[in-house]
This record gives C-alpha cells, sequence and structure tokens, in this order.
C-alpha cells in the first residue's frame, strides 16, 4: 500500500467503482464507498457491508460534503455511463461531471490525497483518427443528444487540470474505453449486456446501422488493475485504459450468437446520432508509464460475463 490506506471512491456502488471497491479491499486498504444510487446498485457491494473496513455513504457528490478523517486517496468514478442512463439523466450527468467533480476535487484539497478522474474515450467523440491518442484533441458535438456526457467529462478534466497547475493536487485522469463484465446492468443500454441478455432471451440482438462500427472491450479485471497502477503513479496527464484489439459491433453479435447458441438472430435498426464510427485506444503510454496491457481475451471475458447474466 506504499504508506497509505484509505480511499474515497465515489460511484462506488456502480459497475466500475464496486470492482474497485472489491480490488482495494483484497489490498489491505480502508474504502469509503460514495453513492446515490441512481444507477448504481447496493447489490453490487452489499458482501462488502460486513467488512470493518468498508464504509457505505449514501449521498450525491454534486453537493457538499465532509468526510471526517483522513483521506490518502480520490477516486471519482460518480457519473450515469450509458447513453440510455445519460439520455434519462441528462442535467444529472452534467452535474456529476461538473459540481461532482469540483466537490471531489476540493476533498483532495483539503485531505491533501492523490485524485483520481474516470474519464472516458468519449472525450474523442466520433474521432477523426484512429487508433486515438491522448493528445488528439476529439471531434466532439458540444449541444447533440451525447453531450451531456462527452462535455461533462471534458469540463472534468479542465478542472482537474485546474486544480493540479493552481493549488498543486497530485491528479491524474484516466480514459476508460469499453468496459464490460459482471455487474453491468442488463438494461443500460451497452452493447454487451444488451447483446447476452437478447440472446439469452431468444430475442432478435439490435444491431444500430450496418454493425460496421467498431468497438474495443477490455474485461473489467484488467480495467481495475490498470487503474490500480494509475493511483500509485506520478502522473499527471491523461492515460487512456481499454483494450487496442478492435471489433465491429456485428462481430460481437454473431460472437454473442454463437457462444449462447441460442435461436436469436440478427436485426437491423438506423444509427443513432453522433454514434461514434471507431474506438480503440492507442495504449503506449500506459505501457510505457505503468506497465500494463490487459490480458484476458475477448471470447474468455465474454464466457464470464455471459455466466453472471444466467445466474
Amino acid at each position: 500500500m506504499k504508506g497509505k490506506s484509505k480511499v474515497l471512491i465515489t460511484g462506488g456502488a456502480g459497475f466500475i467503482g464496486s470492482h474497485l471497491c472489491d480490488l482495494l479491499l483484497t489490498k489491505g486498504f480502508t474504502v469509503i464507498c460514495l453513492d446515490n444510487l441512481i444507477t448504481g446498485s447496493m447489490d453490487n457491494i452489499k458482501h462488502n457491508i460486513k467488512n470493518p473496513r468498508f464504509k457505505f455513504i449514501k449521498h450525491d457528490i454534486s453537493k457538499p460534503i465532509e468526510i471526517p478523517g483522513g483521506i490518502d486517496y480520490v477516486l471519482h468514478f460518480a457519473s450515469p455511463a450509458s447513453p440510455r442512463d445519460y439520455e434519462k439523466y441528462p442535467i444529472e450527468t452534467l452535474k456529476a461531471g461538473a459540481l461532482g467533480t469540483h466537490n471531489a476535487l476540493g476533498i483532495a484539497k483539503k485531505k491533501k490525497a492523490r485524485f483520481l478522474l474516470a474519464s472516458t474515450s468519449e472525450v474523442y467523440g466520433d474521432p477523426l483518427v484512429s487508433p486515438q491518442k491522448e493528445t488528439y484533441w476529439g471531434n466532439v458535438n458540444s449541444i447533440g443528444p451525447r453531450s451531456c456526457y462527452d462535455e461533462a467529462k471534458r469540463f472534468a478534466e479542465a478542472i482537474t487540470m485546474a486544480y493540479f497547475r493552481r493549488h498543486g493536487v497530485n491528479t491524474g485522469i484516466v480514459r476508460i474505453f469499453n468496459t464490460y463484465g459482471p455487474r453491468m446492468r442488463k438494461n443500460d443500454g451497452r452493447v454487451v449486456p444488451n447483446f447476452i441478455n437478447q440472446a439469452l432471451e431468444d430475442r432478435p440482438l439490435t444491431v444500430f446501422g450496418k454493425g460496421s462500427q467498431t468497438r474495443s472491450f477490455c474485461y473489467i479485471s484488467d480495467l481495475v488493475e490498470g487503474i490500480y497502477r494509475m493511483m500509485f503513479s506520478n502522473e499527471h496527464n491523461p492515460v487512456n485504459l481499454g483494450n487496442p484489439h478492435e471489433f465491429t459491433v456485428l462481430e460481437l453479435a454473431r460472437l454473442v450468437l454463437k457462444m449462447i447458441k441460442g435461436k436469436g438472430f440478427i436485426t437491423f435498426k438506423k444509427l443513432p446520432l453522433d454514434d461514434p464510427r471507431q474506438r480503440r485506444p492507442d495504449i503506449s503510454r500506459a505501457l510505457k508509464l505503468l506497465k500494463w496491457r490487459p490480458s484476458v481475451q475477448l471470447r474468455e471475458g465474454l464466457v464470464k460475463t455471459i455466466e453472471w447474466f444466467r445466474k
């Protein structure tokens, strides 16, 4: 633990946040999990409730809060994170990125803690270059249907760097690419749970457009390992975390159908506005700075994810 022991995780009852809670508890940390549960779930953390090193606080980080005692790390992961969520909660999404990041940075500043922002590949928008390097400034529609999430995260990055430059807060930024695994919500609208649940229920797998748009799928255990390494780094500039192996959405649909062996088939619908055509991270900075690269192959991760959804 390198002399540090207490971590505050905002959004800690969410998909990624809850896996972070698990990892840090196994590493011996004391974990404060803060979540307002609009997209997170107590089911994700119920196995930790009786752990004396775990504390849950139900709170919306876009509203100020005082956390007593020392804190060594603040990991800001609070935000709706799927298109269906931020379509339903656009203002809450903007508040989590703006007011929530401001409040979380204030806690880190007061506690002299290392601050880590969960940003996203969405800051690159519908990219005109592939793979996406951290130096790419993006191609983003600031008033489109996805803008509440894109711009919230872009603002969050800007205020994080401002706190680093103006106040000397020890900040870091991870740009997370498509991640999947157990604890994803069945109805969250993202492509992996969509396909798995449609296939398990023998319903048509919905592919938008021709399915030629690409995604890069990183298994959750790989992602949280990268986040853990970033916690202990001295890096302040953004670092991409994701799997650089690129698949088309149609390839993913066919693979899920093959693995589940159900009676489903693929149906095509109109492509949503501003749906990114490409998603593929350049992870050379993560490899150099964190000695990190994902190890779980897509088929292996899907086996574990499908098993979880079957249960």
